[in-house]
């Protein structure tokens, strides 16, 4: 399986999933995306060609090993997740965490243009969006703005071809978020063209793989990677 973090995030958001799938005997990937991981400063001058390129990458390297991939990903990382499907039809199935597959209005858009005329880089952050006291994502403390508008892009991309996603699909969506709005799932399981199970977390904000819900999301994504890959391995000779 192929796991992918958020914006701004880095792979200790998406680690809890990625160790409940290897152990349940899965092959397991969770790459860290340009320019994340490090300082706020080093994503400046990354866009979604990096990070779709380096979901490619980590694709091509897993399936170089494995008879079967499914893709997951958080916010970002889903939309990564669907730009994957889109690529290759052949990926046994996905399943995405509040992904973001609607685009931004473009009031929205323009006042991060707005601010980029004016001399500023980065805004407050939008990690850490977790209802659990005491739970924190690592990511950086600002959202870098001309990054933000590259990601639009490629949601813009992705968006208009969600129907063209044919292997089956796992949703899990958070019924407060304070990141994606909630009609992002909504066009997710109206769009996707292959069988979309969806399943709500009563309990979680955004960040749901480091929250009261985690339990239910790994739960969730162990069952479906056995469903849809015939059990747990599958890795090629």
């Amino acid at each position: 399986m192929l796991v992918l973090h958020g914006f701004t995030g880095n792979p200790q958001s998406m680690r809890p999933l990625a160790e409940a799938v290897a152990k349940a005997g899965f092959t397991v990937d969770l790459p860290l995306l340009p320019g994340h991981g490090t300082s706020v400063e080093d994503m400046l001058p990354t866009q979604w060609e990096d990070w779709s390129a380096a979901a490619e990458s980590a694709y091509q390297a897993l399936s170089a090993r494995c008879d079967k991939i499914v893709v997951s990903g958080l916010s970002m990382g889903g939309t990564l997740t669907c730009w994957l499907a889109q690529q290759h039809p052949d990926i046994a199935g996905i399943a995405v965490v509040n992904p973001l597959v609607d685009p931004p209005a473009e009031d929205y858009r323009a006042l991060i243009r707005g601010l980029l005329a004016d001399g500023a880089e980065v805004v407050d952050g939008i990690g850490s969006d977790i209802a659990m006291e005491g739970a924190v994502e690592a990511a950086y403390a600002g959202s870098p703005l001309a990054a933000a508008l590259s990601l639009f892009e490629g949601v813009d991309a992705v968006a208009p071809r969600l129907g063209e996603i044919r292997c089956p699909a796992l949703l899990l969506s958070s019924r407060v978020d304070h990141v994606v709005p909630v009609e992002s799932g909504d066009r997710f399981a109206a769009s996707v063209g292959g069988p979309v199970e969806r399943v709500y977390l009563e309990r979680s904000f955004h960040v749901a793989t480091l929250d009261w819900d985690a339990p239910v999301v790994e739960e969730q994504v162990v069952a479906f990677a056995a469903r849809v890959m015939d059990g747990p391995g599958a890795v090629a000779p």
